[in-house]
């Protein structure tokens, strides 16, 4: 069985959990929780595309919070 994160020709899934962390997931498998849907099921550079454009600051929320903002 092949692993589908490594599927290049998947259709993915943008997920983000309430830290505002961002993870590419497959779309076969469901979302796992604490974590919500972003960008509906796309190509895996769309999703890429979506992440580096929306995840512009790799800290976590508590984290940004606990400096100040």
């Amino acid at each position: 069985m092949s692993n589908p994160f490594d599927d290049e020709s998947a259709s993915f899934l943008v997920l983000t959990n309430p830290e505002g962390q961002h993870s590419l997931w497959p779309a076969s498998i469901d979302v796992p929780e604490g974590w919500e849907v972003a960008l509906p099921a796309s190509d895996r550079p769309a999703c890429r595309a979506y992440i580096e454009a929306h995840w512009t600051d790799l800290r976590p929320r508590s984290l940004i919070a606990a400096m100040g903002g």
